[in-house]
């Protein structure tokens, strides 16, 4: 059950995302308004389900996260908080040059990241249930894994994922075959997992520790398939763009 939570939760998030920073710029400021109302109740739920070690805490507790990485998602993708750099890097630039103004570009997000993991650490303080928290750490390891490969090069960048206002910021992005990092990555993510997976087997059927360990684990795995998707020979949107399609022919189906 818990699988099938973290792979719809995450599916779905992820989509609906890629659909509303995909809509006129006109409705980004009512966009940002409804997920800054969705944070503030997530917020709450984090403390409430910090006081509730059961499976339904748990859930509420990895579900109230996702509520708060998504905000951060949407607030840099509607170009709310990127960095104090919005241009793209110049032609030829290398080195350090290069990586300061790729944190540039990315600075206010990476701080308001900071400020939300603090927050989540802050309202589960010495609480019995720290999914929340494992889940927030979880989620920002990897997209900082993910970026740091994606900055050092990688065979498929993503870019396409990018919204129209947002694609300088593929200038800060390299394509090549390999980079040192990658391997490592993947490796410990790999790691990861399996001392989750390991974890949720040797738990008691049916406890907390068992779920939370499941739901982590899962949310590790999606992680390393995204990794994996670094070096695949496929359109980073491709799992959203089948669904579409599927969807559509349903339609016609029915239709018919």
């Amino acid at each position: 059950m818990g699988v099938l939570y973290v792979i719809a939760a995450w599916w779905g998030a992820t989509g609906l995302i890629l659909y509303l920073v995909r809509r006129p710029r006109r409705t980004f400021a009512s966009t940002l308004s409804i997920a800054s109302a969705a944070l503030l109740l997530a917020l709450v739920l984090i403390r409430l389900s910090s006081h509730n070690a059961t499976v339904a805490g748990a859930a509420l507790g990895f579900g109230a996260t996702l509520v708060v990485w998504g905000w951060l998602e949407i607030s840099f993708l509607v170009g709310a908080v990127t960095g104090p750099r919005t241009t793209p890097c110049p032609a030829g630039c290398r080195g350090s040059a290069h990586f300061g103004h790729a944190v540039g570009a990315i600075l206010y997000h990476e701080l308001a990241t900071i400020a939300a993991a603090a927050l989540v650490a802050l309202l589960s303080w010495r609480m019995p249930n720290q999914t929340a928290l494992w889940t927030m750490l979880l989620l920002w390891g990897m997209r900082i894994s993910a970026k740091l490969n994606l900055f050092l090069g990688v065979p498929n960048t993503g870019e396409i994922m990018l919204p129209a206002h947002l694609q300088y910021l593929g200038t800060f992005f390299r394509r090549r075959r390999f980079n040192v990092l990658l391997p490592i990555s993947i490796t410990l993510s790999t790691v990861l997992c399996l001392l989750l997976i390991a974890a949720a087997v040797v738990a008691p059927i049916g406890s907390f520790e068992g779920f939370e360990a499941t739901l982590l684990a899962t949310l590790a795995t999606l992680a390393l398939l995204e990794h994996w998707l670094l070096v695949l020979p496929m359109r980073a949107d491709t799992p959203w763009r089948l669904t579409r399609t599927i969807t559509a022919l349903r339609a016609a189906f029915g239709r018919g």
